[in-house]
């Protein structure tokens, strides 16, 4: 998948090719002017993990002064692949798909389109996003650009890390899935990003790309068995403009892992 329209690259070539023929006197063009925006809740005991998830554990193993007289600081890590800001690779839920450390940069970086859902939300916890969500962002914005990362805003991110309000319920294990709230993408959708159109990936600021009462998982089985990876618990989306910004979506990068822990940033270009 091609991205010859994502600005940062777009003008880095651009910047190049003006250097090479510009006089002494003509500066190239900064191709970071723009403003950076995180979109990454912070991992930390309070974060938000499936119900039957292991939790987040930051485990000190030295912090403070050595015999050497100066300071030191290690700690180790443990936490489910699916838990605060992250990654679901396709393999996740489609076996013998990419794996995390075998999704390509092009879907993982690329221009964004953010569909504001939270009015439907507001109305209904238990939304599904519809086809026709995401031809109204295309009647305001034009056709979905070619490995376009969809996003889309519910507003619940307002409500994290409480998590009876973010997912519905503070529960954990069996009892916590049952009890789960929160609005998801349709399989109508699902398969229209999926088939209809070439989108990168498809990311959300809730818990999981199926809405929280889906006993199917339908629209992580259509997105992933595509190889279109999706990123969950994506935060402040608020910050971005419907069209324009431009998304890096790093994840650890684990080897045959089913997801990760994901740094994801948002770009919007000076004038946008």
């Amino acid at each position: 998948m091609r991205h010859a329209n994502f600005a940062l690259s777009a003008a880095l070539a651009l910047a190049a090719c003006q250097q090479g023929k510009a006089s002494e006197t003509t500066a190239p063009a900064d191709p970071f002017a723009g403003t950076w925006v995180d979109l990454t809740h912070a991992l930390d005991e309070d974060n938000v993990f499936w119900p039957t998830a292991s939790e987040y554990a930051h485990v000190e193993v030295v912090h403070g002064e050595t015999e050497g007289g100066w300071f030191y600081s290690s700690y180790d890590l443990r936490l489910s692949e699916h838990g605060g800001t992250h990654l679901d690779a396709p393999e996740h839920f489609a076996e013998g798909r990419q794996t995390t450390d075998r999704i390509p940069l092009d879907r993982l970086i690329g221009p964004t389109a953010v569909i504001d859902v939270r009015q439907q939300c507001e109305e209904n916890r238990d939304y599904r996003f519809t086809v026709a969500d995401v031809e109204r962002w295309e009647q305001a914005h034009g056709r979905l650009p070619e490995g376009a990362i969809v996003l889309f805003r519910t507003g619940f991110d307002q409500y994290w890390p409480d998590r009876t309000r973010y997912m519905g319920t503070a529960k954990r294990g069996a009892e916590g899935v049952a009890e789960l709230s929160f609005p998801g993408l349709s399989e109508d959708a699902a398969r229209f990003l999926a088939e209809e159109r070439e989108v990168a990936a498809v990311g959300l600021d809730t818990p999981s790309l199926d809405y929280g009462k889906s006993q199917d998982f339908i629209a992580h089985r259509i997105l992933l068995g595509e190889n279109i990876p999706g990123f969950e618990n994506v935060a402040n989306l608020g910050a971005l403009p419907a069209a324009g910004a431009h998304i890096v979506a790093l994840p650890v990068k684990i080897r045959d892992g089913s997801g990760g822990p994901l740094r994801i940033v948002g770009f919007i270009p000076e004038g946008d």
